[in-house]
């Protein structure tokens, strides 16, 4: 029976350590967006606005559209009507239109000349306040996170029913095991064999009736 739980148990470690093997545990890099999204955001916020900008990935030399949501700091009212002048200072040649949509919602079109970061300068005239927004951290080039994250997740997928099978495996053996040392005990005593020397004293010792 000893020697029993000492194999179940090593069954179970030996299964346990195979299934994880290869995955990694460490920190390693972080992106910026979260892995399954589907657009970029980048927001900036003063005592009257609250801006947030969102775009799908941009390329350099091509046009891009990008999605603009302002509302009221305080109230976090969508501003609808406002008056926005959207300036690059990274290259102030830039051109941007700016078309409402919705309340709130402003459509950014234009075109970025490169592969690099850039950020907005975004001036609001709503009704009688006006301020001035920096939007940072525009990438353009950048590609989502999420070819990275499905190989990720079909290991972790593949390591988890590995793991489940190593565990059913080494229960199976162990309830074989068990059954077969259950039967071995009932099993009925051989008799025992007299030699002759044996059976001819035990007839001495037996007084005739």
């Amino acid at each position: 029976m000893k020697q029993l739980l000492i194999m179940l148990l090593g069954l179970l470690l030996c299964g346990t350590a195979y299934a994880h093997g290869g995955e990694d545990h460490g920190d390693g890099p972080k992106a910026g967006t979260a892995a399954g999204a589907t657009s970029f955001s980048v927001a900036a916020l003063s005592e009257q606005f609250e801006a947030l900008l969102r775009y799908e990935p941009l390329e350099g030399g091509k046009p891009a559209d990008l999605r603009l949501f302002l509302s009221d700091y305080a109230t976090n009212t969508p501003i609808k009507g406002a008056k926005l002048t959207l300036t690059t200072p990274e290259d102030a040649n830039l051109k941007w239109a700016v078309t409402e949509q919705e309340p709130g919602i402003y459509l950014v079109e234009g075109q970025f000349p490169a592969n690099k970061a850039y950020s907005f300068a975004l001036n609001i005239v709503a009704g009688e306040t006006a301020d001035l927004l920096l939007l940072e951290g525009i990438k353009v080039g950048e590609k989502l996170p999420v070819a990275a994250a499905a190989p990720a997740a079909a290991t972790s997928l593949f390591s988890s029913w590995k793991t489940i099978l190593a565990l059913v495996g080494a229960f199976v053996l162990g309830i074989g095991l068990t059954a077969l040392l259950m039967r071995r005990r009932r099993q009925p005593p051989e008799p025992v064999l007299q030699t002759s020397e044996q059976a001819l004293t035990a007839s001495r010792r037996t007084p005739f009736p």
